[in-house]
């Protein structure tokens, strides 16, 4: 091969290595920084840039981006000399790519170092019980502390939190105990605050109930009495209306004298009826009624012997008095002549 074809062959590759390192395409999200002659000359932002070969080196590219950094665990001691493990996570972005390159070495290392330190002066003057129940003003004064210091290393701190706490292993064992026997103390008294109030509205149902029932025998005893009530007034007035018709009946029958005396006398044997009645007293005017009666019998009309069947006369003046003893007597009642 001629010499000349080699060299022309070398020629093409240098100029084609140049041509590479002076055109710089940087991606979206990055930046570089561009030292000519080994000093600080520009920062190159997302797009194609043209750079001298040899004259001008960029360096590592660098990430504009949000970064999220969780820091292994630091041992803490507690105001009330307690040892914790805290594990934190950073969240950070680079703002100037100028002073993340020249004003600190390793900003990722700073921070961690940061917020190691910052960790330990917080929690320090924090018991443990305090420790676990701040978080929030714990995060909150990392973020404070640390955006302040890094922002002349071009960085932002937006957000700090403590992902984890770890309190020692016979402190983890006591605070189960103390939080197991708050719970079992809390149940105990929801279960008598439950069966207090049960009672209580047992007792509110059972007086309720009570109420309701004597309400009700009350309504009820009242509506028997007025039932009773109705129904005395509608048999006195139907017994009422009864002796009202049998009254008028009788007037306008117009019977004599004799027919009630006879009607008197087929009543008196039911004064002695019922197993109970041991002793009748006979009525004192029994015997007038019976000399009516008698009476009565011995001057009918001639109307009625007309109908009376016929019997020898000296039969008929017999006959009269012993309608007398054919009237029914009551039981227990003493012999009566007529």
């Amino acid at each position: 091969m001629p010499i000349s074809l080699i060299l022309t062959v070398l020629l093409i590759l240098f100029v084609l290595t140049m041509l590479a390192k002076t055109v710089r395409v940087i991606p979206q999200g990055r930046a570089g920084i561009v030292e000519r002659l080994g000093k600080f000359h520009a920062v190159l932002n997302p797009g194609l840039h043209i750079v001298i070969p040899v004259v001008d080196r960029v360096l590592p590219l660098i990430d504009l981006r949000e970064q999220v950094v969780s820091f292994p665990s630091q041992s803490v001691i507690t105001e009330d000399n307690l040892v914790v493990g805290i594990d934190t996570v950073v969240y950070f972005q680079v703002t100037d790519p100028k002073a993340a390159t020249y004003e600190i070495t390793n900003y990722i290392r700073a921070v961690d170092e940061l917020t190691s330190a910052t960790l330990r002066n917080v929690v320090g003057g924090l018991n443990l019980e305090q420790t676990l129940t701040s978080r929030d003003q714990i995060n909150a004064e990392l973020r404070g502390v640390l955006d302040s210091t890094t922002g002349r290393w071009g960085l932002r701190v937006s957000r700090v939190d403590i992902k984890e706490i770890q309190p020692p292993a016979s402190i983890q064992d006591s605070m189960e105990k103390q939080m197991r026997a708050e719970r079992d103390r809390r149940a105990a008294i929801l279960t008598a605050e439950g069966q207090k109030q049960s009672d209580i509205l047992t007792a509110e149902g059972e007086s309720r109930a009570a109420i309701l029932r004597a309400e009700g025998e009350k309504q009820a005893q009242i509506l028997r009495a007025e039932g009773d009530a109705q129904s005395a007034i509608l048999r006195a007035n139907g017994e009422a209306e009864a002796v009202q018709k049998v009254f008028a009946a009788i007037h306008e029958a117009n019977p004599s004298q004799q027919l009630l005396t006879y009607q008197y006398l087929q009543t008196l044997p039911k004064l002695a009826e019922g197993d109970a009645n041991k002793l009748w007293f006979i009525p004192t005017e029994l015997g007038d009624a019976l000399r009516g009666l008698g009476n009565a019998f011995g001057t009918l009309p001639a109307s009625d012997l007309a109908d009376a069947p016929k019997k020898p006369a000296a039969q008929a003046p017999k006959s009269a008095p012993q309608a007398p003893k054919s009237a029914p007597q009551a039981p227990g009642s003493y012999g009566i002549n007529g």
